[in-house]
């Protein structure tokens, strides 16, 4: 009976092991996009550029913004194993102040849900540096 409940254990953990190992996965360029100081109405899009290093096509589910300030645009067809893809945000630069939001990427990679974020300030034109 010992035997049998050995087997069955490292059955189930070889069957683990290989279905972790075909799956889409992520790598970005920078998983931070930091816009610096900019003048308020300036263009806010800035690109997210990854690729898929996993086995399998990577699909990109849905990406969510903290604030209604920034809206995401992605790749919505299937990634292939080895290419690339994009999510671009657009954030509203008439907005001043500081810009601190995550973008959460929803997908079926080894890590379903993915934040990456972006940083920087939106100047105000009235203020004398």
């Amino acid at each position: 009976m010992k035997k049998i409940i050995s087997i069955l254990i490292l059955i189930v953990t070889g069957f683990s092991t290989i279905n972790a190992q075909n799956t889409a996965k992520f790598e970005f360029k920078s998983e931070l996009i930091d816009y610096g100081d900019i003048e308020k109405g300036s263009d806010g899009i800035k690109v997210f550029h990854f690729k898929n290093i996993g086995s399998e096509p990577l699909i990109i589910e849905n990406v969510y913004s903290s604030c209604g300030c920034t809206v995401p645009t992605w790749t919505k067809a299937a990634i292939a194993a080895g290419k690339s893809g994009e999510i671009q945000v657009k954030y509203d630069t008439n907005r001043v102040g500081p810009i601190r939001r995550t973008i959460t990427i929803y997908s079926n990679a080894d890590e379903p849900t993915k934040a990456v974020k972006i940083k920087g300030r939106v100047l105000d034109p009235d203020e004398k540096s």
